[in-house]
């Protein structure tokens, strides 16, 4: 391990001074732009590209897609070249992948660069992530843990914001923004240090061993929740919502931007305070709960009257994640050794954005082809999906409540 800028010395103090942490909270910011920051923009993209809801989908599926092949391999590749030679590169495609799209006039060429850029963006909050357990120890690495959770849900909450404030200007100005990341990779080249790691593992055993432990019971179960989640959230509220909105509301973009930042709000609020409310339930019963949050949140949106209901409806879907995603990351860390923790953290997140990849086709292609018109299809996937994840989460806590387990 090694301790620059002497992050990993002292208490619990966070060193805030010190450019290891910076770069570090920069990739992982990065690492959750890159969908939040367009979900508002997608109904006028609609218009400038002259495409149908079904294809305006594709732009968070192509963005989505290259995490669900290349992360889970991510890990093994910067145990063998190094932290910074692999998160600098990818901080570099990310930027320049996402800061190309307001240049190109072609909507091909916009899914193009989003593959691109979604190819960069693939593993940045799990290098990030690791690059914690690399530099600090103890006290310290908890603490910074707990601001990089913190920094991640302040970004997804005010992206929407951001995104749909600059597409007040143009359209093509939120994609400029992701021109960042090349600043960031300048800053991780200059100023990371590269951990010092141990002798990197053999392919062969490293991908045998994930194989074995990802086919347990334990991780199946909690895979399927990670998939279930995203998938909602990213086919309902990213993609479906704000098709919806725009076409019964008749919102810009940048009143579409606030209410989706709802679910972040909540999350980030409720996250916060896991520590507290894993004692009162056990991982299990609180991903039961999160789950029947999300359903009363879908179910509550298509009833909604007004935008403003939307967004106080989209709060209970916050609530939902942030009981679900901190119950899952626990079950992952205390369900395999140390030697496949990264290795299971890179597959929690191509399932992850498997589900990300799926859920805008699925709500889009299903909404535009087996119904009328996508609205009245946006309108009753809301409620089959709002009350099929809530009869999921019922009885599941039940279930957890009855049975003697303390988790997954």
């Amino acid at each position: 391990m090694m301790c620059a800028d002497s992050d990993a010395d002292g208490g619990s103090d966070v060193p805030w001074r010190s450019p290891t942490l910076h770069v570090i909270l920069a990739s992982s910011l990065m690492g959750v732009m890159g969908v939040s920051l367009i979900s508002p923009i997608l109904p006028e993209l609609r218009g400038v590209f002259g495409v149908t809801d079904a294809r305006i989908g594709l732009v968070i599926t192509a963005y989505t897609l290259p995490g669900v092949f290349l992360t889970p391999f991510v890990g093994l590749v910067a145990d063998r070249i190094g932290r910074r030679r692999t998160i600098v590169p990818l901080l570099f495609v990310f930027g320049a992948g996402g800061a190309g799209i307001a240049f190109v006039e072609a909507f091909s060429a916009v899914l193009a660069l989003r593959f691109l850029q979604g190819i960069g963006a693939s593993a940045l909050v799990t290098l990030a992530v690791t690059l914690i357990g690399d530099v600090y120890d103890g006290p310290r690495r908890d603490a910074v843990m707990g601001i990089n959770s913190s920094v991640i849900g302040t970004g997804s909450a005010a992206y929407p914001l951001i995104g749909g404030a600059l597409a007040g200007i143009r359209w093509s100005v939120p994609f400029l923004f992701f021109g960042i990341g090349i600043a960031v990779a300048v800053a991780a080249a200059v100023s990371l240090p590269e951990p010092e790691t141990g002798a990197p593992s053999d392919v062969r055993t490293y991908l045998r061993g994930l194989g074995a432990v990802a086919v347990r019971p334990r991780p199946l179960a909690i895979f399927g929740a990670i998939f279930v989640v995203f998938f909602v959230f990213y086919g309902a509220v990213q993609t479906a919502l704000p098709l919806l909105l725009s076409d019964e509301f008749d919102l810009s973009s940048a009143e579409i931007g606030p209410l989706l930042a709802a679910v972040a709000v909540a999350s980030a609020v409720v996250s916060s305070q896991y520590g507290r409310v894993s004692e009162w339930r056990n991982a299990t019963e609180l991903v039961a709960l999160g789950f029947v949050a999300y359903g009363c949140s879908l179910l509550a949106v298509r009833i909604a009257p007004s935008p403003a209901f939307v967004g106080a409806s989209l709060l209970l879907f916050g609530v939902g994640f942030g009981l679900v995603i901190p119950s899952v990351d626990t079950a992952i860390v205390t369900a395999v050794s140390g030697d496949l923790r990264a290795g299971m953290m890179g597959m929690r997140t191509a399932v992850l954005r498997l589900g990300q990849t799926l859920g805008p086709v699925a709500f889009t292609f299903v909404a535009e082809t087996a119904f009328g018109t996508p609205s009245a299809g946006y309108r009753a996937l809301l409620v089959v999906c709002g009350a099929s994840v809530l009869g999921i989460g019922a009885v599941a806590y039940v279930l957890a409540r009855r049975g003697a387990s303390g988790g997954f």
